[in-house]
């Protein structure tokens, strides 16, 4: 009995020590050691730059912030100062006077016409966001067309403002995975060859059931240069084949399809081996346009491999006038909260699109929130603010437009409000990716901010002073004087 009772008191120690420690450990170990949403994204691929600047830059140790307490003061730009904002409030409208101002052209003076180049993650998959941000603007501006479309696509299953469909015979290079192409990405961050000559590689489009994309405007190839001059496409427009030689003389080349809008084509590449073709183009020339270069896994950082002479010709052909750069999915939850790394990349990056792209405004949307279960419960992940401050930083140091989409959505918890208390859901179980419904919300926002920013412009510009020659005794001499414009 003794031996009995000695072994229950030991057993008994034994598990109220274990007990005791789980309690102890439980107060130090991380709260979430494993996230417990599931991504619905499939076959993402974590661009190779981002893991490389990662391991090279993610343990430095961060800078003293003096952007925050700083008033921010801008310089006229053609006699238009937007007013002083702090950190904490920066839009940066004062780097979209040009866009503004293209804008003000368009709607009042009924000249030129705009282009957007909207780059993004799998945020923006499938044109998601992108398409409604672009119908706001067709509706209100004008233009037809869904713009700038890829050879292949991961997402062209689910694209709704366009039936993309391709063959499985294509040799792709992305910005996402490869350093050195064999020819210079468009910019769309792809390349494409038809080198399979046995099973010719082909690629159709059918025009979407939106208002402004239910026809293929201007359907337009566009390809790079080689010595390949035997190159041939196919194109099938209803019942009519047109036969069309490549010809590869230049680093940018195009090739029309159709003045008239279509319906449908069909494209099928014969003896096109070496040639880069980077994709087609569907627009009216009118109004507003905006292209979608989204990819899955993208931190933004690919961009600077972009090679300047190729992006400037197509930026001959395109005339860029704002830029969206709508990353930070792929940038959060890297075991650590320091995106110092990530702020000075991204600025290095918006300065060579504006080598790229001359003349052209940038605007950064920040990280939309995301949810991570803490205790149970679903909240803002740890990542998601100093991620979106670094995004404000390098959206300041590099004289570009900010809009914040965390605080647009509502903040912190906003995610887990948008899955489990939004009727219907905005967005997806992995408190990560907005749904169709949250898509259209998020361009709402945008395009909201946008406008008011455009309104708070021209109203400026009517305040603009205007040099005038006043007379003078001296009929040579002309002395300025300044006038308010009515």
């Amino acid at each position: 009995m003794a031996f009995k009772s000695s072994y229950f008191f030991k057993t008994a120690a034994v598990l109220l020590g274990s007990a005791l420690c789980f309690l102890v450990f439980l107060e130090i170990l991380p709260k979430r050691i494993f996230s417990e949403s599931k991504n619905l994204t499939q076959n993402v691929a974590i661009d190779s730059l981002l893991l490389e600047t990662l391991a090279a830059d993610s343990l430095a140790v961060p800078e003293h912030d003096t952007l925050v307490s700083r008033k921010i003061t801008f310089e006229p730009l053609d006699g238009i100062e937007f007013p002083a904002e702090s950190f904490e409030q920066y839009k940066g409208f004062q780097y979209l006077i040009p866009f503004f101002e293209k804008l003000y052209q368009l709607e009042i003076e009924h000249q030129g016409d705009i282009r957007i180049a909207y780059f993004g993650d799998s945020m923006t998959d499938g044109d998601m966001i992108v398409q409604d941000f672009r119908a706001a603007f067709q509706s209100q501006f004008g233009g037809n067309g869904v713009g700038f479309v890829s050879i292949t696509s991961e997402s062209a299953a689910s694209r709704s403002s366009v039936t993309h469909k391709h063959s499985t015979n294509w040799k792709t290079q992305s910005y996402l995975t490869v350093k050195k192409p064999l020819k210079p990405f468009g910019v769309n961050g792809h390349v494409f060859f038809a080198n399979d000559t046995l099973s010719n590689p082909w690629v159709s489009y059918k025009a979407g059931m939106g208002k402004h994309t239910a026809m293929l405007y201007q359907p337009t190839l566009f390809y790079g240069k080689s010595s390949n001059e035997k190159g041939e496409v196919n194109c099938i427009i209803g019942k009519d084949t047109l036969v069309k030689t490549l010809k590869p003389k230049l680093a940018l080349n195009f090739l029309n399809f159709s003045e008239l809008p279509v319906k449908s084509l069909k494209a099928i590449f014969n003896k096109a081996d070496s040639i880069p073709i980077y994709g087609f183009n569907f627009d009216d020339g009118k109004g507003v346009h905006v292209d979608n270069f989204s990819n899955r896994g993208n931190s933004g950082l690919p961009i600077s491999t972009f090679n300047p002479a190729l992006m400037q010709e197509f930026h001959k052909k395109f005339d860029y006038d704002l830029i969206v750069l709508h990353y930070g999915t792929n940038v959060l939850n890297y075991g650590s909260l320091n995106y110092n790394w990530y702020e000075k990349s991204m600025a290095k990056v918006v300065n060579h699109l504006k080598t790229c792209f001359p003349g052209v405004t940038v605007l950064v949307v920040s990280s939309a929130d995301k949810a991570t279960k803490y205790d149970l419960e679903m909240k803002t992940d740890s990542a998601v603010v100093p991620l979106i401050q670094a995004q404000k930083r390098y959206a300041l140091v590099s004289k570009s437009g900010y809009f914040n989409l965390f605080e647009a959505m509502g903040g912190e918890g906003s995610m887990a409000k948008w899955v489990d208390e939004e009727n219907p859901a905005m967005a997806n179980k992995d408190y990560t990716h907005f749904n169709y419904k949250g898509s259209q919300k998020v361009a709402g926002l945008l395009y909201d901010e946008l406008m008011q920013g455009y309104a708070l412009y021209k109203s400026l510009r009517k305040r603009k002073p205007k040099l005038t020659a006043k007379p003078t005794s001296d009929s040579v001499s002309l002395k300025p004087t300044v006038l308010d414009e009515p």
